[in-house]
């Protein structure tokens, strides 16, 4: 295993949740983060308790040009980008008859083509360094569309095929990991809009796995030596395993 000390990590969705809880553990493990989300206000806080090894911009993940100014940002401060944490989500479920649109084309938005402007945003300074690393938060519904979920888990499977196909394309160069929380502490039920269905999944989050357990599965891909590319992690808790 090798050390964090002085790596420079990109992290999306950070202002809470798993995002905020990863960018505690890999700073706390010596990394320098840069972290993305848009509630400034909460980065802002976050990066004071952090300290000198942390640093924000306010970015909405929909937007291309707010990717490529937080990877900007952490090339002009910190000289590199050694690995970029994709994390930032939203889980506005419902049935189809429902016809949320703006709910699916959010979704859309926000877990697919974040993802991909996170990616385009450092992948061709990781290529010309020859290494990085670059995590893909999914989720369980990246294997098993559940009822109410078919737009969340379908936006989760083409994280999966992105990132299986990333990996293929960047053998030798750039480590690439997608790891897949079940029910997790975090704010993703927030973003559903249909309060019944709200209520349900808040419910369920009674079950839910401190976020803490995926940061120290970031840092577990992380930590690996250069060789070795650990490319998946599937984490539940262990009283929800049916989810």
């Amino acid at each position: 295993m090798q050390t964090l000390k002085d790596k420079v990590v990109v992290i999306t969705g950070a202002s809470s949740g798993i995002g905020e809880a990863t960018a505690r553990h890999l700073a706390a493990l010596g990394a320098n983060v840069v972290l993305g989300a848009r509630r400034g206000d909460r980065l802002a806080k976050l990066a004071d308790s952090i300290g000198a090894n942390a640093i924000w911009r306010a970015t909405d993940v929909t937007k291309l040009d707010d990717l490529l100014a937080l990877a900007k940002l952490a090339i002009d401060r910190f000289g590199r980008i050694d690995a970029l944490v994709n994390n930032a989500g939203i889980m506005p479920a419902s049935p189809m008859a429902m016809g949320k649109v703006d709910d699916w084309d959010r979704t859309i938005d926000v877990n697919v083509k974040g993802v991909l402007y996170g990616i385009h945003s450092v992948l061709n300074h990781m290529l010309e360094r020859g290494n990085g690393s670059i995590i893909n938060i999914a989720s369980v519904s990246a294997h098993d569309a559940h009822a109410g979920g078919a737009v969340y888990a379908a936006s989760k499977f083409a994280v999966r095929a992105i990132t299986e196909a990333l990996r293929k394309e960047t053998s030798g160069k750039v480590r690439v990991c997608m790891i897949c929380p079940g029910i997790t502490e975090s704010e993703l039920t927030e973003s559903v809009t249909v309060p019944e269905i709200r209520d349900m999944a808040r419910g369920m989050s009674q079950a839910a796995m401190p976020a803490q357990a995926i940061a120290d599965a970031v840092a577990y891909v992380l930590a690996q030596p250069d060789g070795v590319a650990v490319n998946e992690i599937i984490v539940r808790p262990l009283a929800a395993q049916n989810f």
